[in-house]
């Protein structure tokens, strides 16, 4: 085991009614990193994050999370981990207080006491410790669900679309404190469908429909998918649109507010089928593909494993 890294793993499996949701899937998560992990629903990447906790069995694989073995040793890695699932979980009849303090007897605490009044300090939670969990906004939910999950000081945080359903606020903040903590040496696992909030992350993983497209740096990404891209704007942009739709070399076309992404792998060919528009009342201009062009392209050169047959 690397002692630099959180997770390794690799060859990681996970079948359901003869369907494999994860296929052989490979990742390494260094210590205080944060890890974007894409991909569209359906894809397996909550099906992953329970095997890291020890919450599904892998049908094969091996590796480790946080030094323990992910086939024998769940029970330790449970202890070390935090998970904060797609939805609110707590008792709504309860104030946060009462909420935390029910988290703390799970993980049988020594002191429930100061670990509560501890993870109240830490999210800002103190002047609304005795208020209910139901009567809280989505931003305030997202906030005790991140302190629950933080009340036994665990080494890794596995998030599952942490942010989703709160305002753009809510979710810059969420982000500053995930990055406050992870330059205390807290790493993070964020499963995420949000561009700008992959663009935070130190690392990406790309899933779709059980395998693993691409992982690094946004840079990396990026540039690993080898994509071609046209901004083109100007009056009749959807009547262009379905008419580039489907020609040689062109890949996607996607509007991006008032300019279409013209984007494919082949430029040769790619720039071959635009020539007929390029003298017509459009303004075209070259551009980088960005995260989003990218993400697309990879979404649709998938092979959704559940529409088969």
């Amino acid at each position: 085991m690397n002692d630099g890294l959180a997770i390794d793993v690799e060859g990681v499996t996970k079948r359901f009614g003869g369907r494999t949701v994860v296929n052989n899937l490979a990742m390494r998560v260094r210590r205080g990193e944060i890890y974007g992990f894409l991909g569209p629903n359906g894809s397996g990447k909550t099906t992953f994050l329970r095997m890291l906790c020890g919450l599904l069995r892998p049908d094969a694989g091996r590796g480790s999370c946080l030094g323990y073995d992910i086939r024998s040793q769940s029970a330790e890695i449970k202890q070390r981990v935090g998970y904060m699932t797609q939805r609110f979980s707590f008792y709504e009849d309860l104030s946060l207080e009462e909420n935390l303090d029910f988290v703390a007897r799970l993980y049988a605490m020594p002191d429930r006491r100061q670990a509560v009044a501890r993870s109240l300090e830490s999210l800002g939670l103190v002047g609304r410790r005795r208020q209910l969990a139901g009567q809280l906004s989505g931003g305030w939910k997202q906030r005790l669900a991140l302190a629950a999950c933080l009340i036994h000081q665990p080494d890794l945080l596995l998030l599952d679309e942490p942010t989703a359903g709160v305002d753009p606020k809510a979710r810059r903040d969420f982000w500053e404190e995930i990055h406050r903590l992870a330059a205390q040496g807290l790493t993070f696992l964020i499963t995420t469908h949000y561009m700008d909030e992959a663009e935070r992350c130190h690392s990406l993983g790309y899933i779709a429909y059980g395998n693993l497209l691409a992982r690094g740096t946004v840079e990396e990404v990026i540039q690993g998918a080898g994509l071609t891209t046209w901004e083109v704007s100007g009056g009749g942009l959807w009547e262009l649109a379905e008419s580039l739709r489907g020609l040689p070399g062109i890949e996607q076309v996607v509007a991006f507010g008032s300019t279409l992404h013209v984007s494919g792998r082949d430029a040769a060919r790619l720039q071959s089928s635009l020539e007929p528009w390029r003298k017509g009342p459009f303004r075209w201009r070259a551009v980088d593909s960005s995260l989003e062009d990218v993400f697309i392209s990879l979404m649709d050169a998938a092979r959704d494993n559940f529409q088969q047959g």
